[in-house]
């Protein structure tokens, strides 16, 4: 690790304990994306030594040309859940616990087995049931969303938040799978719709794309793994209210945010 890694590192675990936001690190330093991996990692680490949690898997970003336009890419990208960014459907949230959430309907996989290395969408529809979802995607940094880069996101772990995560079915067909519709309520009035073909033209094909990536890291995806597959819709910015996501044939999931 070297010293500018590290230093960027304890930036962020101060935002974090301190609940301060901070400027975007490139505004201080020039990092290329494995650099800002490797940060991420070392954060990840760090943070699983510092609170006794284990890594619980992971969320995909940008699976949609809108949204890689944001950070001026053309693939995704993927930060890493700790057991605390997952909580169960119906939970409340203080908005106060939080920096600047966003809400992102998502289909959510859940490892039923070990995937190899670059698993196929069939390996991973086999090993896999399927949850309703909804990412709340959090990050450390001033005004963070939409001005970020995929330096900036990446180091601070991919702006994970929280995870909420309904009761899991069996993962149906790639073809059902990529035909999904989802709508989505705030307070019982409608805010949002979307399709599953949205995210990478199948859910299935992002989780791909993430075991290809993490095989270029070195890593595998391991039973138990929750993955936040992507956003069916652009994220709108969270406020107080009861959130729900209604996805045909796999279920619904709610959160309420308080003050």
């Amino acid at each position: 690790m070297t010293d500018k890694n590290n230093e960027i590192v304890q930036k962020l675990k101060t935002a974090h304990e301190t609940r301060e936001p901070i400027d975007f690190i490139r505004e201080q330093y020039q990092l290329d994306e494995p650099e800002a991996y490797r940060i991420q990692d070392q954060f990840v680490k760090e943070k699983c030594k510092r609170t006794g949690e284990k890594i619980a898997g992971y969320k995909i970003s940008m699976t949609s040309p809108d949204t890689q336009a944001y950070a001026n890419t053309d693939e995704p990208a993927y930060g890493t859940f700790t057991e605390s960014n997952l909580i169960q459907s119906g939970a409340s949230v203080s908005l106060t616990s939080l920096f600047e959430p966003l809400i992102e309907p998502e289909l959510i996989f859940v490892l039923t087995d070990d995937l190899t290395a670059g698993a196929s969408e069939s390996e991973i529809i086999s090993k896999s049931n399927l949850a309703a979802g909804l990412e709340i995607p959090d990050s450390r940094y001033k005004a963070w969303f939409p001005n970020f880069t995929l330096e900036d996101l990446l180091s601070d772990n991919g702006a994970a938040g929280l995870a909420v995560i309904s009761g899991t079915v069996k993962t149906p067909s790639f073809e059902q799978l990529g035909s999904i519709s989802m709508e989505l309520f705030h307070d019982e009035e409608k805010v949002g719709e979307g399709d599953s073909s949205n995210v990478l033209e199948n859910p299935a094909s992002a989780v791909a794309w993430l075991s290809k990536k993490m095989a270029g890291h070195g890593k595998t995806l391991k039973k138990g793994a929750i993955i936040a597959s992507g956003t069916f819709i652009p994220p709108i910015r969270a406020k107080e209210g009861t959130y729900k996501a209604v996805y045909t044939g796999i279920g619904e999931v709610i959160v309420t945010f308080t003050r």
